[in-house]
């Protein structure tokens, strides 16, 4: 499904105006950022598509789709597709006052080298993040090495998973533009008693149950 840019009317409710915006900014407001828990989404947030565990705003440019698991029909991860790559999405439970991407990152480095490949850490926006180069064989049979940007959030009871594929992973104008986009995503952890670590449900909208 292709996203499409909405008007925006300055004065309707919800809305600010640049007057307001330079009184917010003069009397130090701090401007809501994401990912957002979706009980703390900000007024006038707009329309997202709801997908259970993720919540996703309309981003022009970009392409949503959904990785789903031809064997069991189940919903694995959601995709933003743009012309220059990728924003792969994906949420899981964690303790409430734990850091479970602190304990993530040295699994995801292990299964990197296992794989013959190679995942560093470096600090970025969201915190540390890692760099990572995995050989993969092209559908010519050629050999080649595919880069990613793994960021790791931590929220309240939830982690989100952003991995950044293409130039976004390698180009830091290009990741920037991508980087906004994942400040715009609401995680919904729901009341339901999931361990740590495992993921929390994606589903398909209704619309797209209704098409398939």
């Amino acid at each position: 499904m292709k996203f499409r840019r909405k008007s925006a009317d300055p004065t309707s409710a919800g809305g600010s105006t640049g007057a307001d915006a330079h009184a917010d900014e003069a009397a130090g407001a701090e401007v809501p950022t994401g990912p957002y828990d979706s009980s703390e989404l900000p007024p006038g947030d707009g329309e997202r598509v709801d997908l259970g565990s993720l919540l996703i705003a309309a981003a022009p440019g970009r392409e949503l789709r959904l990785q789903v698991d031809e064997r069991t029909g189940e919903v694995q991860a959601v995709l933003l597709t743009g012309s220059d790559g990728a924003l792969e999405l994906r949420a899981f439970a964690a303790p409430r006052n734990g850091d479970l991407w602190s304990e993530l990152r040295p699994r995801i480095v292990a299964e990197m080298a296992q794989r013959g490949g190679t995942a560093t850490e470096r600090p970025g926006r969201f915190g540390t993040e890692l760099i990572c180069d995995l050989p993969v064989t092209l559908a010519d049979g050629q050999a080649a090495t595919q880069p990613s940007r793994i960021i790791g959030i931590d929220g309240p009871r939830w982690l989100l998973r952003a991995t950044l594929l293409g130039r976004p992973a390698v180009d830091p104008e290009a990741g920037r533009e991508w980087e906004d986009v994942i400040t715009t995503v609401a995680v919904h952890r729901g009341t339901g008693a999931v361990p740590p670590g495992d993921p929390l449900p994606v589903t398909m909208p209704e619309s797209a149950r209704r098409l398939g």
